[in-house]
């Protein structure tokens, strides 16, 4: 339990037995807050800061309080702070050593503030810095995806619906779907910066305080917009755990989506990529074998980040408004998935760098399963006047032509198209090209080869550190 200079409990006026051993195991949360120590220092530093503004505390022990916790903070990064299970948290580890480096002065520290402030302080400066950090992180495999995608402007590979060969499409564009995602995801962790942008420190346990605080002063300090306006709504928030769990599952449903496809394109069925050895397992009794496991780690997490989000929505969901020990885990929850989605990120950037196409086998791909059907179909339309769905049976009845006949559209003769449909000369023969299909598709977003190229320059003009490209 938590002890002052004096090595007695603080509440032990009121509490006169000791924890069980039990309360003693699991009471404790050391182990997982201790990451918040920088954090928590700051707080202190700040909140002195004010208290001697505010004429609260004398100027002599404001400075003995930051000499002291100014020692802690080099102490902790030195490896020299001895993490103590009876003292409970962070916050009470660090003012015990207060205590015993200062005196009775630390015991100013703790004016007009309670540990429940304290720690969503220290824990929204946490994750401010975890969010811009995964940030960094998405940028770093957003580069990686327009430097691949740029090497594979022109390698041809079928596009899929159902797994089937739908229409022909460039890999690149293919890649740069998930620049949008990624993109997206880092839009969405972004947007959390505002929600985090309230200080909570001066609030106490949950009334607020009677000692003549600037809460103000305080949230400028400390790299916060404003004050958090109510004090209950401050203890017992944690939208801004969800927020973040919530922005780390989408990303890690990215991240397992192409993890899956790179799986299923890594087959010996697909055989559409090659996975470098760096990023590949063998097996244990199979000599020949050559496994994608860390694509099926980075699918296998999904369901981690997916668990710690419900986890958390669980513990909120009939919790009454105010701070209760329930919240704890609030912590330990969140620090899973920002290591678990900084590590992801991380191994399939790893995997994007050294993944090779295999661009033949993806363009015999491309050339079977009528790929160019709906081109057929557009062509009746643009150049024979004829409504879309006689286009589209049209069409349908020159597949089925083929497919009896153990043909490619592509090795259609003319006379064969002409036995469907008499209208067609031999300039509908280009249609089934497959660089035309593709270049074709000029319409936004669409994957034309000069579409490619423009959202490539699009985004490596987006980047800041578009100067340290090459």
């Amino acid at each position: 339990m938590t002890k002052n200079k004096n090595n007695e409990t603080i509440w032990s006026t009121r509490i006169k037995k000791d924890a069980s051993s039990i309360f003693k195991k699991v009471g404790n949360s050391i182990d997982v807050d201790k990451k918040l120590y920088k954090e928590d220092i700051l707080g202190s530093i700040v909140h002195v800061e004010m208290l001697f503004r505010q004429k609260i505390i004398s100027f002599k022990v404001k400075n003995k309080i930051i000499y002291g916790l100014n020692k802690i903070e080099k102490e902790i990064f030195k490896n020299k702070f001895e993490f103590n299970k009876k003292y409970e948290d962070i916050h009470m580890n660090i003012e015990k050593r207060l205590f015993q480096i200062i005196g009775d002065e630390a015991g100013y520290v703790h004016t007009a503030r309670s540990r429940n402030d304290q720690v969503i302080t220290d824990f929204k400066i946490w994750i401010t810095s975890a969010t811009k950090e995964i940030n960094k992180n998405l940028d770093d495999i957003i580069k990686t995806i327009l430097k691949v995608s740029e090497k594979n402007i022109e390698t041809i590979m079928p596009g899929f619906t159902h797994l089937k060969n739908a229409q022909a499409i460039s890999f690149a564009h293919y890649l740069m779907a998930y620049v949008e995602m990624f993109n997206r995801d880092k839009q969405r962790f972004s947007n959390n910066l505002e929600n985090l942008s309230e200080c909570p420190l001066g609030v106490a346990a949950l009334t607020g305080t009677s000692f003549n605080i600037d809460r103000n002063f305080t949230s400028k300090k400390l790299g916060f917009k404003k004050p958090t306006n109510n004090s209950i709504d401050t203890v017992a928030d944690r939208d801004f755990v969800l927020d973040f769990l919530y922005s780390v599952s989408v990303c890690s449903m990215h991240i397992s989506r192409i993890a899956e496809e790179l799986i299923i394109w890594n087959s010996d069925g697909f055989n559409l990529i090659s996975l470098s050895d760096k990023v590949v397992t063998g097996s244990s009794i199979m000599p020949q074998k050559k496994n994608p496991d860390l694509l099926e780690f980075l699918r296998g997490k999904t369901g981690s980040t997916y668990g710690n989000l419900f986890s958390m929505l669980t513990i909120l969901k009939g919790l009454p408004i105010s701070y209760y020990k329930d919240l704890q885990d609030d912590k330990e929850i969140l620090f899973r998935s920002n290591e678990a989605i900084n590590n992801c990120i991380s191994i399939l950037n790893e995997i994007l760098k050294n993944l090779k196409p295999n661009k033949q086998k993806m363009l015999e791909l491309a050339n079977s399963g009528f790929i160019t059907a709906t081109d057929l179909a557009d062509y009746l339309v643009k150049n024979h006047s004829m409504p879309f769905r006689k286009a589209y049976q049209v069409t349908a009845s020159i597949v089925n032509f083929a497919e009896k006949k153990k043909k490619k559209l592509n090795e259609l003769s003319i006379n064969d198209l002409k036995k469907i449909e008499p209208k067609l000369t031999v300039e509908v023969l280009k249609v089934f090209d497959l660089k035309n299909s593709i270049n074709s598709k000029k319409s936004y977003g669409g994957t034309s080869f000069d579409n490619i190229k423009k959202m490539i320059m699009k985004y490596k003009k987006n980047l800041k550190w578009l100067k340290k490209w090459y």
